[in-house]
């Protein structure tokens, strides 16, 4: 491709987003789901409960989510945001798809991701995961969807190399999955309960802290020391949990 000044475009705004949202059990990830522009959920797993919702059936296979997103693309529809939910039982539909399909340099097969040794499965799962952000990418660019990307959070401890070494939650995947999806999309959130800290005296001059949750949930948009987050959008720190206010905070910063 020849690359001149006359190749200069200017971006056109802001796009529908494409966004992570993970944290732990129960906390509402699904249900801020629901709330976006006319959804449609691909399931991984049942965690739609009783929420009424329009959804292809359980995926059972990685090519069965791809067929998916190809139905999306090439049919017409009303639907606005494609949730994928979740992303920590996709993966075992991915490493599954890799070792069906993978026919080693000798025509070996494998059972197991980790059957390919030194983590080169982990790294050839990266080529499927990278298909399936195309095909979300395409209905982004070509349909306009938005996409939401569910998972469940774990607790790991970070190796930093500027300070000690501490716990935080990240999103429950391979970190090299992880990393890829994370570098992918617009929004990385973290949604938790808001818990605050209570300070009592102990006796023998100790002080005993404990953690108490308010019960309010939100959505945390930047990364912290406990946690994984980051936004394109100079949204606020935190939202409460749900789709209307992270609309109107992604519209009041567009707008400014």
């Amino acid at each position: 491709m020849a690359i001149s000044l006359e190749s200069i475009s200017r971006s056109s705004g802001i796009k529908a987003p494409r966004i992570v949202v993970h944290g732990p059990a129960g906390v509402g990830k699904t249900t801020l789901g629901c709330g976006a522009p006319n959804p449609i959920f691909i399931q991984t797993e049942d965690g739609l409960g009783k929420l009424e919702v329009d959804a292809f059936p359980m995926m059972t296979s990685f090519q069965d989510v791809l067929d998916a997103l190809s139905a999306l693309y090439t049919s017409d529809h009303n639907y606005q945001t494609v949730i994928i939910d979740s992303l920590d039982h996709l993966e075992p539909l991915v490493w599954q798809h890799l070792c069906d399909t993978y026919v080693g340099p000798k025509g070996e097969r494998y059972q197991s991701v980790e059957d390919f040794g030194y983590g080169k499965g982990f790294l050839l799962a990266l080529d499927l995961w990278r298909q399936l952000l195309e095909g979300l990418d395409a209905l982004r660019n070509e349909k306009g969807m938005a996409f939401i990307l569910i998972a469940h959070s774990e607790i790991k401890r970070f190796e930093s190399p500027m300070t000690d070494s501490y716990d935080r939650y990240q999103i429950k995947l391979h970190k090299r999955a992880s990393d890829l999806i994370q570098e992918s999309v617009d929004c990385v959130m973290f949604a938790d309960y808001k818990t605050v800290i209570e300070k009592e005296e102990g006796g023998f001059n100790k002080v005993k802290t404990r953690g108490i949750s308010t019960g309010q949930r939100y959505l945390y948009t930047e990364a912290r020391p406990s946690f994984v987050a980051k936004n394109r959008y100079g949204l606020p720190p935190e939202l409460p949990l749900n789709w209307q206010a992270f609309s109107d905070a992604l519209t009041n910063n567009s707008s400014q």
